[in-house]
């Protein structure tokens, strides 16, 4: 895939969004963990059909040193995106919801998103490591190992 490493990485802890609840989040609240950080809608078919392998990711290296962090920034409430999880059986991926699609205006600011779905590596220090603008199998065998390779695994 169009994976791109970002040559100087990259501070993106400021980017917030709110989880299922309402409650406020930034991704300042994963550091210490590898995130695997996906902006997505429910119009953007690609980003329809990469969520089961995030959920597939999450389920199998999730918790610990690793996490999915997936946003949906479909406008309005998360009626939609919400329905979308119950519709595709998505139960280990976490929800989180940005309506006002100010977490992909700051990554494009930066010259890091360009398009949906919009996907991030992001270190332990909260430092956007690479980026892929579009689709992937994220949980492809060259996927897992580049995961691995971020979290420090072999």
């Amino acid at each position: 895939a169009a994976f791109r490493a970002i040559e100087t990485p990259t501070n993106v802890s400021s980017v917030s969004f709110v989880d299922a609840d309402g409650n406020h989040k930034t991704l300042a609240d994963w550091q210490g963990k590898t995130v695997l950080f996906n902006l997505w809608a429910t119009w953007c078919p690609p980003c329809r059909e990469e969520m089961p392998y995030f959920e597939e990711l999450q389920v199998k290296y999730g918790g610990g040193d690793f996490e999915v962090v997936p946003v949906s920034i479909d406008l309005g409430d998360a009626v939609k995106p919400k329905s979308f999880y119950a519709e595709t059986g998505l139960k280990a991926l976490p929800f989180f919801h940005d309506n006002t699609m100010n977490a992909f205006q700051d990554l494009k600011r930066k010259a890091i998103a360009l398009g949906m779905p919009t996907t991030l590596i992001i270190d332990q220090n909260s430092c956007a490591l690479g980026v892929l603008n579009g689709p992937a199998q994220w949980a492809s065998d060259d996927a897992v190992r580049l995961i691995k390779a971020a979290i420090g695994e072999s």
